[in-house]
């Protein structure tokens, strides 16, 4: 029998993997949500994935969010009590609201550069903490700071729900059409890579 949990007015079965992801404008935040729910959309799985609306601008915080699941979704709320945050912008790690909702046993995946020990220490966080450079392994590998897709390696990793090799494939359609071979490739390096040095 499916278990169920009251949230919003709405019964949302716990089979449900639930992510909110926080960046800044023209990071590449809704691009890495919109490619994850692809690369699960391909392997048979329902989805939802969608940006908060709001004045975004370039460099304005922003957040999106991503709904996976084996059965049917019906909720179409944001999400409140996430299993997983994803913090692409590491100067928006002491924010409160980054951790607001997240589930005891949730994940938090973030960009940062000196390891999970310490960003445990940051977001009061013990268990299920994982960090990545991913913006050392963007500059080594793109050539620009550009995180998103090294951050959709380290997701993919620490989620297990979908398969890389999915999410590099949806990555290598998506981006085929507006980016160079070169380009393609070089991100391709980067999630593979965020996939082997997550923490």
């Amino acid at each position: 029998m499916m278990t169920f949990f009251w949230l919003d007015i709405r019964w949302i079965p716990l089979t449900t993997i639930e992510i909110r992801w926080h960046g800044r404008g023209g990071q590449g935040v809704v691009t890495a949500n919109e490619l994850l729910a692809g690369a699960a959309l391909k392997e048979g799985k329902y989805i939802k994935a969608f940006p908060e609306f709001g004045p975004e601008r370039m460099g304005a915080p922003i957040r999106a969010f991503t709904r996976l699941s084996d059965t049917p979704i019906q909720v179409h709320s944001q999400v409140y009590y996430p299993d997983m945050v994803v913090v692409i912008d590491p100067t928006l790690l002491k924010q409160t609201s980054i951790m607001e909702g997240l589930k005891e046993e949730g994940m938090l995946v973030a960009n940062f550069a000196d390891g999970k020990d310490k960003l445990s220490k940051i977001v009061g966080k013990e268990k299920n903490v994982h960090a990545v450079n991913a913006t050392a392994i963007a500059m080594e590998e793109i050539g620009r700071p550009t995180t998103n897709t090294a951050m959709l390696g380290a997701v993919v990793k620490v989620l297990n729900y979908v398969r890389l090799e999915s999410v590099l494939e949806e990555l290598e359609a998506k981006f085929s059409g507006k980016f160079s071979k070169e380009v393609v490739a070089k991100n391709i390096k980067a999630v593979r890579r965020a996939y082997e040095e997550v923490d």
